[in-house]
């Protein structure tokens, strides 16, 4: 695609489709996941890694991270419907997590449709916080 797009350089609508190709993310699992990297993205915010794994103390797998900033430890969950289900299991992850030196912050679709730019402005502000280092 990427030499497609450099043939078609100045044609109508390539620019766009430029743009969109930069920012597509094949690891991403849910449109959502996009959704909400979109969001922080469009919004001036860096590009997070997305599934990312995460290992606890003893080098053993905890789980996936939506998103994650590594240099800042700070991960992203994105909780569709089917966390529902799971919210024990999904609290017990946590704790590893948070046990692990990640903190982590999680949104619904309500977030995201309802106060995008609230989840902008915690990103950010965790992101910032993280760059103070400990109190």
């Amino acid at each position: 695609m990427n030499r497609s797009l450099a043939v078609s350089a100045g044609l109508k609508g390539v620019a766009p489709l430029r743009r969109v190709a930069r920012l597509a993310e094949p690891a991403s699992e849910s449109p959502m996941e996009t959704r909400l990297r979109m969001l922080l993205v469009t919004s001036g915010l860096p590009r997070p890694d997305a599934q990312v794994p995460i290992r606890d103390h003893h080098g053993l797998l905890i789980g996936w991270l939506d998103l994650y900033y590594g240099a800042q430890q700070l991960g992203l969950e994105y909780d569709g419907s089917s966390h529902r289900t799971s919210l024990a299991e999904d609290n017990r992850r946590q704790n590893r997590l948070l046990d692990a030196g990640v903190r982590l912050l999680r949104f619904t679709a309500g977030d995201l449709f309802n106060s995008p730019q609230s989840v902008v402005n915690l990103v950010r502000t965790m992101l910032a916080g993280s760059a103070a280092g400990p109190a």
